[in-house]
Order: C-alpha cells, then sequence, then structure tokens
C-alpha cells in the first residue's frame, strides 16, 4: 500500500520545527524528508541527517535531471526535494513529511496531487513578532524580513487542506497527530484491505 505525502509549511517563527520534532516520534512509520543543499553544514549538523550537502554544480546537474520535487534559491544557496528520497520510503509504506514554504508546496501538489498539505499559522502577527525577536538569533533588519515574507506567505493558506493555529503547543500537536492518523482512512490508501473485506462478504470491490 502506496503511504502518504504530507507537506507541513509555515511563516519562520510560528514553532514549525518545535511541532514536527514533536510529531515524528509519535509514529514508527513517519519519516523526514532530508533536503539537499549548496549550503555548508554548520556546527553540529551531519550529511545525510540534516541535509544532504552538495555543491552548486552537482544541485544544478540534479535539476537538469529533473531529481527534484521541488527546489528553490534562499540567500543565495539551493535547497531540493529528492523525487527518489521521497519516491523510495512511500513505495516502502512509510509516510513522508516535508518542510518546505509555500512555493515549493505548490510545485509538489502540481506533481503529487493527493499529497496532504498542512499551513500552520501563528495566532497573530505580534505573537510570531514576540516568537521572533524571543530566540535572539538575528538582527531587527533581519526579523524584519522574515516578517514581511510571513505577510506574503499568510493567503497561501487558501491552498492548504488543513490549518492549525499554533497557539497551545499540546493542542497543535495532537491536531497534527489527529491529520497524520486520518490519512490512513481514505478508502484509497486501504483499497487492498477493503477488497479482502468485502469478499469475505461473497462480493467485490
Amino acid at each position: 500500500m502506496r503511504a502518504n505525502l504530507f507537506i507541513v509549511s509555515a511563516p519562520s517563527g510560528s514553532g514549525k520545527t518545535t511541532l514536527l520534532q514533536r510529531l515524528l516520534p509519535a509514529f514508527s512509520d513517519l519519516r523526514f524528508s532530508i533536503s539537499h543543499t549548496t549550503r555548508h553544514p554548520r556546527a553540529g549538523e551531519t550529511n545525510g541527517v540534516d541535509y544532504f550537502f552538495v555543491d552548486r554544480p552537482e544541485f544544478l546537474s540534479m535539476v537538469d535531471r529533473g531529481a527534484f520535487l521541488e527546489w528553490a534559491e534562499y540567500y543565495g544557496q539551493l535547497y531540493g526535494t529528492s523525487h527518489h528520497f521521497v519516491e523510495q520510503h512511500l513505495s516502502e509504506g512509510c509516510d513522508v513529511i516535508l518542510d518546505i514554504d509555500v512555493q515549493g508546496a505548490r510545485q509538489v501538489k502540481s506533481r503529487i496531487p493527493d499529497a496532504i498539505a498542512v499551513f500552520i499559522l501563528p495566532p497573530s502577527f505580534s505573537e510570531l513578532e514576540r516568537r521572533l525577536r524571543s530566540r535572539r538569533l538575528e538582527s531587527d533588519e533581519a526579523i524584519h524580513r522574515r516578517l514581511e515574507i510571513a505577510k506574503g506567505e499568510i493567503p497561501y493558506y487558501r491552498d492548504y487542506d488543513y490549518i492549525v493555529v499554533n497557539e497551545v503547543l499540546e493542542n497543535s500537536i495532537q491536531l497534527l497527530e489527529s491529520i497524520v492518523r486520518s490519512g490512513h482512512a481514505v478508502p484509497s490508501r486501504q483499497q487492498a484491505r477493503i477488497e479482502e473485506i468485502i469478499s469475505s462478504f461473497g462480493g467485490s470491490a
């Protein structure tokens, strides 16, 4: 049985990373898609765990070969989702989660229309700004840039199948878990099992 592909998008500072870190251990058959990137590893990052680190010529060669489900350039560095990585895990029966932005999500949905897309919203603009500033990782200019990007991303929520307003962390985690579980209730994901049950009644699906 082919598994589910989940897309998760959110403005920076919405708490997406924390949510996914809490979500993944709850499912033994859920895999996080590891992206390719041309940027250099940061302290503590491991190739094949955090990212697949490649140089720019190799990345562009992969683009030419159609190796990516989606790819984009941010701040001079390239990032992409490997088609082979995703398809391999899906065919093995493992659900896959993509952590990608709204543009990447549109690329993936155009290729895999039945991918389940989830958009994570902060409870308000002021709360998003508070969260970004509380991290104390960036300058005021960088935070302002992220907030402006967020304003441009928010309207794309209409393209998503589910919306999670990340106000109370535990509630948001429970909602995400429910979304993942509900993916297995779709008839097309259970066709073999349905046919088996129907045949036991002497009929055909």
